[in-house]
């Protein structure tokens, strides 16, 4: 398990303005202040194994890992922030943060709207169903009249909106709502980022339930090329700093133990 050198301080604070809610802010090594550049994280926290609530309400994850260690390697004075999905990238733009570490996929149409460093992993989308249903085709003419789950504001349902327009869909607020929704029988499929949902399928009772159905669904304008993190389209400096602590993280060997500790496999 990798162990930074840095303090996480839970606050349970709601922030000023309506952005969100701050949960940390790391403590940085003793470096002079001005060598340190200020940075407000702003991540879901409702997107296991990447990004989540633990039961003492503090901020665990693959996302977090990664912040904590770009954090210090890049000499940044971070401090997390929760925030709804929907509103991450318009209070990015507002200036409310000035970063977004939450796994989000840079699609053709959020380039548009922010800058994004280079990916710091890399995911297909998949369906998945319970392992009783009939479901072998997921081709839009077979699941045609299905119901389908996907997550609001992501590029999945962008995705089933626009190829699979005859399904019926259940819009949930949060991944976990969107796997409980497949478990009860509210829909009968989802779509979903693999790495996301692998460890409710692989390491979870609920996620015995279900299994993958057809081939991994990789396309550049719904999916973009991989998460990256999310800056303002004019914070040149800060990409540029992040951009060569994400680069010493993956030659330095700190990248690969974070890797292994959610999984049993590489995700550059």
């Amino acid at each position: 398990m990798l162990r930074i050198s840095i303090q996480t301080l839970l606050r349970g604070a709601l922030m000023l303005g309506g952005v969100g809610v701050v949960l940390a802010v790391v403590s940085p090594l003793p470096v002079a202040a001005q060598e340190r550049m200020p940075m407000r994280v702003a991540v879901e926290g409702a997107f296991p194994p990447f990004n989540y609530l633990d039961a003492n309400n503090k901020l665990q994850g693959f996302d977090i890992d990664i912040a904590n260690a770009l954090c210090e390697t890049g000499k940044f004075e971070c401090q997390f922030i929760i925030e709804k999905w929907d509103d991450m990238i318009p209070d990015l733009v507002a200036g409310k943060y000035d970063a977004i570490i939450s796994s989000m996929s840079m699609s053709l149409e959020r380039r548009q709207k922010v800058a994004f460093t280079e990916k710091y992993y890399n995911s297909p989308s998949v369906f998945i169903a319970r392992k009783d249903s009939p479901i072998t085709d997921v081709s839009p003419a077979a699941l045609s009249g299905k119901k389908l789950g996907v997550t609001s504001s992501t590029a999945q349902e962008s995705y089933a909106n626009h190829f699979y327009p005859d399904m019926k869909k259940t819009v949930f607020r949060s991944s976990p709502e969107l796997y409980k929704g497949l478990s009860d029988g509210r829909v009968d499929i989802i779509l979903e980022d693999k790495l996301a949902i692998y460890d409710w399928i692989a390491n979870t009772k609920a996620g015995t339930c279900c299994a993958f159905k057809g081939p991994d669904l990789v396309d550049v304008t719904y999916f973009g090329e991989g998460a990256g993190i999310a800056v303002r389209l004019d914070d040149k400096d800060r990409l540029a700093r992040l951009n060569e602590a994400l680069k010493t993280i993956k030659e330095d060997g700190s990248y690969d133990m974070i890797n292994a500790k959610y999984f049993p496999f590489s995700i550059q």
